[in-house]
């Protein structure tokens, strides 16, 4: 098992804190909207790496989307887990595991469509970059 390194930002590492510390009732919102916390394996160190992320949830399984607020690059969370789709997931007081697929094509704007239901400035967000912003879909192990 990896060892937990917390975000180099502050803001970051106090919310995950805040938010499995308190099984989800604290932190449980983000920029006004319900979040969770999605656990990655560093792909460069090995550790996990936990990022706080609005909870878009689909099916049985959820999306995440790697936005970074329309930064010209990937977060960082993206290419861990494109180096290793083995994710957790808390959703308030649960954690499940989870296999994590990157969507392409038809099935990326389809849930780019359900994404944004729920968190409308995702669309602001692309309108600031010139890459597609991913859009991956977690489903349940098991």
């Amino acid at each position: 098992m990896s060892d937990y390194e917390a975000s180099p930002y502050d803001w970051v590492a106090d919310h995950v804190e805040k938010y499995e510390r308190t099984g989800g009732v604290e932190g449980l919102d983000f920029n006004g909207f319900p979040c969770i916390v999605l656990t990655t394996t560093g792909r460069e160190s090995g550790k996990l790496r936990k990022s706080p992320l609005i909870r878009v949830p689909h099916g049985d399984g959820y999306l995440v989307v790697a936005s970074m607020g329309g930064q010209p690059t990937h977060p960082v969370w993206y290419l861990n887990l494109l180096a290793d789709p083995n994710v957790s997931l808390q959703d308030g007081p649960e954690v499940r595991d989870y296999v994590a697929r990157p969507t392409e094509g038809d099935e990326h704007a389809e849930l780019w469509k359900v994404a944004t239901a729920i968190y409308a400035e995702y669309d602001e967000y692309q309108a600031r970059c010139e890459r597609t912003i991913p859009v991956v879909k977690l489903d349940p192990v098991g």
